[in-house]
């Protein structure tokens, strides 16, 4: 039988019966623990994500002034709020930045992503063909 979409229409294209049938047919994913439920592990680790969080903050205070300087002898003296907008542009975006590859290095780097087992891999071949 084919697989029926959100309201059970049939869906259309090869794929998505591809797809669905080898979910259907697919065991539950084992859940494995996190190297960051060790209490210890996770002081460690976050604390490394905060080293490099301050070590951002002042590489982005250094592009911050660099910036204020350029914009002054590019620009001149003009409305306040143009440094004001500039900076607070500049270092939003670098601290975001920041944290959300730190995070992405905090994952990656303490195993958590391995820890995640979503039970995909043995339907890519199949999906593929």
């Amino acid at each position: 039988m084919p697989p029926k979409g959100r309201r059970g229409k049939q869906l259309p294209w090869a794929f998505a019966r591809r797809m669905n049938c080898a979910m259907a047919n697919s065991v539950r994913p084992q859940v494995r623990s996190s190297p960051l439920d060790d209490p210890d592990y996770a002081q460690f680790a976050w604390g490394r994500y905060f080293r490099l969080l301050r070590w951002m903050g002042l590489v982005t205070l250094a592009v911050m002034a660099g910036a204020a300087w350029y914009l002054y002898a590019a620009v001149g003296l003009v409305s306040i709020h143009l440094y004001i907008a500039a900076m607070l542009g500049i270092g939003f975006t670098m601290m975001l930045m920041s944290a959300l590859m730190g995070l992405v290095f905090l994952s990656s780097g303490t195993g958590h992503d391995e820890a995640v087992d979503n039970g995909l891999e043995q339907h890519v071949d199949d999906w593929w063909k």
